[in-house]
């Protein structure tokens, strides 16, 4: 069942960009059933690529193959061995037993998202192709470890866009309670997973690096650890010999864990204190206060999941890079990231300028942080590299 593009609008294809948009679309022949596959032709018939068809996403099609190939389950078995393979080559669970073993259209799967958690899958179902093909891939994804438990985390807000209600749950296998509350452990840490109401599938894998050179550089400062989370960042930060860490997040029950991760830990409590609230609300009590800290983590949720959101998310990182760069000593260091797609390393380097700019100060980019290895990036989908980071020194 074919697709036809408009007159030029195959380029991006020719240069292997697995989105196809409703614009680029000048006829589809018949009804393609909600995530099933089509044939993607140029506007002359040629054949271009083979995807995924949305009725409803402005991104109407997702590339499968480039290759006049069948996409049927000996299809998804080659992508995915072929994805697990390349982890187990990166010999990444040498540091810990929580890693990304398919990374959407990166591992040519668009829509698809597996994390393992010891011997737990996590999956999460983005679009309407990879729901299409769920239940095979289950049954290949267990063929392929092992394993015999997959968790269902396909609840992000993306799926609206594709037409998808949330759903969570057991895909395979049996799990209790205990299971579904994991501790992970990571270069040498423990860290209590919830791998049915924590974030994304449970734990932000991608920053597993970046964590650890926070430790690297932490010794004898004093840190502020923003939107902490479940506090990778400073537990990380305690266990490199943080003078006094605080941990600030809006979540009552996310600070619960992390002294509870603290505690596993074996770390001292008497140099981690916590705050629940709204950071950027905290970040201005803190500058009236005259308060000071030798380190500070900026990690926020994510302000500008689609370019519509840019202009509106530009300006709440520079809020808070700007009051961070207040409240830092000289010296200090400013450990800065965006998740947001919307917002490429350009534009985030931008901001981050206008905010010690904005707020007086000399400050130095020392390093560029990005996602772990376990979430690569294709050279063709630049999409791919959605984590910004950015190591500053105030002068």
């Amino acid at each position: 069942m074919p697709i036809f593009l408009k007159p030029g609008r195959e380029k991006s294809l020719l240069r292997r960009h697995p989105w196809i948009f409703s614009g680029a679309i000048q006829r589809v022949d018949d009804e393609p059933a909600s995530g099933g596959t089509v044939d993607v032709l140029s506007s002359k018939g040629d054949f271009l690529a083979r995807a995924a068809y949305s009725p409803t996403s402005q991104i109407r099609a997702r590339v499968w193959t480039f290759d006049e190939e069948p996409v049927d389950a000996d299809f998804f078995r080659r992508k995915i061995h072929s994805a697990i393979r390349a982890r187990e080559t990166w010999n990444l669970t040498r540091d810990t037993d929580a890693i990304r073993l398919i990374y959407a259209e990166s591992d040519g799967l668009p829509g698809l998202i597996v994390d393992r958690y010891g011997d737990v899958l996590v999956l999460q179902s983005l679009t309407t192709g990879s729901e299409f093909w769920k239940q095979t891939i289950a049954d290949i994804l267990l063929e392929e470890t092992g394993l015999s438990t997959i968790y269902e985390r396909s609840d992000a807000d993306v799926r609206e866009l594709e037409g998808l209600s949330p759903v969570t749950g057991i895909l395979r296998g049996t799990i209790t309670n205990h299971q579904l509350r994991f501790t992970i452990t990571e270069h040498g840490l423990k860290f209590t997973v919830n791998l049915a109401e924590g974030h994304k599938t449970g734990f932000y894998l991608d920053q597993r690096m970046n964590r650890l050179r926070v430790r690297e550089l932490a010794q004898d400062r004093d840190v502020l650890d923003c939107f902490c989370y479940t506090g990778g960042f400073t537990v990380n930060a305690l266990a490199g010999g943080a003078k006094s860490v605080l941990s600030v997040d809006s979540s009552a029950d996310a600070l619960g864990l992390v002294s509870g991760n603290v505690a596993s830990n074996g770390l001292p409590a008497e140099r981690h204190a916590r705050r629940e609230g709204d950071v950027f609300q905290l970040l201005r009590k803190f500058r009236d206060e005259g308060r000071a800290f030798d380190m500070i983590i900026l990690d926020p949720p994510k302000f500008a999941p689609t370019s519509a959101q840019v202009e509106k998310a530009a300006r709440a990182y520079k809020d808070i890079n700007l009051l961070a760069f207040k409240l830092l000593r000289a010296g200090g260091i400013l450990v800065t990231f965006s998740c947001s797609g919307g917002v490429d390393a350009g534009l985030f380097q931008r901001i981050v300028a206008a905010s010690a700019l904005d707020a007086g100060v000399e400050a130095q980019i020392v390093e560029h942080l990005a996602q772990a290895a376990d979430h690569p990036v294709a050279l063709h989908f630049p999409e791919g590299a959605y984590l910004k980071g950015l190591v500053c020194v105030k002068r």
